[in-house]
């Protein structure tokens, strides 16, 4: 089977090796491309292959599995042999529903190349309702909005070839007795809180240093705990960039020494090791297709506390997440409320993290294997 990834971020390749251990039974054959220059890799990675890769793409294979940033409908026509092979597109995320950037440019293209590996493809694989939905709801306001000769029928005809089928979460996520590493960051020591002790409670961002994961939210929410009465430690933990939104530059004086981490974990077992010792894992964000990095850190224990709004409502009980309003300090102030009604639930023994059972492996891995074998027939 041949596995085409055309922009191997993070989240892409989590997918990709949680798939694999996953169905050892299934061989992949795998082609990746770095995940930079989105723009030009968006558009030129058919270019690529076709050219570069021509007697990988020719060697004959049962079924093909390409993520959704594959120029899937070009590639088909330069590599006239993959015409006939089964094809599966896997949607991390649609470009219909990310919160425009600004300078953002070639958004309508992005979308458009979007749609035709979609028509491209024999069946579609959505992470979440989330996803799916917005990719839809997207491409029927795209094609009202085309002046003329639009073919009817298309939302329907994706609609019928599609399905949600999650990122399975990786083996070790729930390991048990796998706790913090001594000395490895600022939470190591004494374990997580789950009651009343002596030390701050403890709350771990999760995302991207960037405009779609809600930097104005999480600045708002972060002057609420800091002016709050209860003592919260909060960790800011992801990649960072060159350009950073200014909210999260404004931080570091805000918090002081209650920022206790800020950046990206790139050794597993430490990143593992931070979320068992959080208390809660706080999601800011703007856009989020599954929300994988809280779903890890709910598996070890911590509590979610995420928007109302998003692919979440499929993932968490309304207790776990806050509403959102019409501007990031309302909102923030309404986390802020959240997290505190959370550790006053924590010390009194009385709330604990919802299940993740439907994002593991043992839930996951008989739909994965019934979706490749059924293309690969």
């Amino acid at each position: 089977m041949l596995l085409l990834s055309a922009y191997a971020a993070d989240s892409h390749e989590y997918w990709r090796r949680s798939v694999a251990a996953l169905l050892p039974d299934h061989r992949f054959t795998v082609l990746t491309l770095p995940p930079r220059h989105f723009s030009w890799r968006l558009r030129g990675n058919a270019l690529y292959w076709a050219s570069t890769e021509r007697a990988v793409l020719e060697a004959g294979y049962e079924a093909v599995v390409a993520t959704s940033l594959v120029d899937l409908a070009t590639l088909r026509g330069l590599v006239p042999a993959l015409g006939s092979v089964p094809t599966l597109l896997y949607f991390h995320e649609n470009q219909f529903a990310y919160p425009p950037a600004e300078r953002q440019q070639g958004r309508v293209e992005a979308q458009i190349t979007g749609l035709y590996s979609a028509l491209a493809a024999d069946r579609l694989a959505f992470n979440s309702r989330w996803n799916r939905d917005s990719f839809l709801r997207g491409v029927a306001e795209l094609l009202a909005r085309l002046p003329d000769r639009v073919p009817p029928g298309i939302v329907d005809n994706l609609a019928a070839r599609s399905e949600v089928l999650p990122v399975p979460l990786a083996a070790d996520v729930g390991a048990p007795g796998e706790g913090p590493v001594p000395g490895a960051h600022p939470f190591s020591g004494d374990g997580p809180y789950r009651g009343p002790a002596g030390r701050p409670l403890r709350v771990a961002w999760l995302g991207r240093f960037e405009y779609d994961k809600g930097p104005e939210r999480l600045h708002a929410l972060a002057r609420s705990l800091a002016g709050g009465p209860r003592p919260v430690e909060l960790a800011l933990v992801g990649r960072r960039f060159r350009r950073e939104p200014e909210a999260f530059a404004a931080l570091p004086a805000l918090l002081g020494e209650r920022l206790v981490h800020r950046g990206y974990l790139p050794a597993r077992a430490e990143y593992l090791a931070l979320l068992s010792a959080a208390d809660i894992a706080l999601s800011t964000a703007r856009h989020e297709f599954q929300g994988i990095a809280v779903l890890e850190a709910v598996a070890r224990g911590c509590l979610p506390c995420v928007p109302d709004g998003l692919s979440y409502p499929e993932l968490y009980p309304a207790r776990f997440r806050y509403p959102v309003g019409e501007t990031a300090e309302e909102e923030g102030r309404r986390a802020a409320a959240l997290i505190d009604t959370q550790a006053e639930g924590l010390a009194a023994g009385m709330l604990e993290a919802p299940s993740v059972a439907p994002w593991e492996g043992p839930a996951l891995a008989p739909r994965y294997a019934g979706v490749l074998d059924s293309i690969g027939r």
